[in-house]
């Protein structure tokens, strides 16, 4: 079944609180950057964006699934939290760091009410 990602862009668009969750997040994190994401098995799109740093991404923008942490929280459902990452022995070497230069990151799945993944939080 595809997935119509104009609906996902403009269900996220709906909910209000979205632009202030991602000021709280980037505040609390310390970090720049912040965004809902949309995830499956082979797309990653942003469906809502703060981005102080400037990393350059707007909504409905696609990052390279594989590219991303997310895609692998997609597979464990798990959070992820690196607050540095030359000092993290399971992301110092990962390829996601490296490409898009980032030094910490949080990320945590979204998961719908009937369990199915539908995508990430992260700063």
């Amino acid at each position: 079944m595809p997935t119509d990602f104009e609906v996902d862009l403009a269900a996220i668009d709906r909910i209000q609180a979205v632009p202030t969750l991602l000021e709280v997040v980037c505040r609390t994190a310390g970090m720049g950057f912040a965004a809902v994401a949309r995830v499956t098995e082979d797309r990653w799109i942003a469906c809502a964006v703060r981005d102080d740093i400037p990393f350059g991404l707007q909504p409905g923008g696609e990052l390279k699934v594989v590219t991303t942490i997310c895609h692998e929280i997609r597979q464990s459902g798990r959070v992820v939290v690196i607050d540095h990452v030359a000092e993290d022995e399971a992301y110092c070497q990962h390829h996601t760091p490296a490409m898009y230069g980032f030094q910490s990151y949080i990320s945590m799945p979204i998961v719908l009410a009937d369990d199915s993944f539908w995508g990430c939080l992260m700063s």
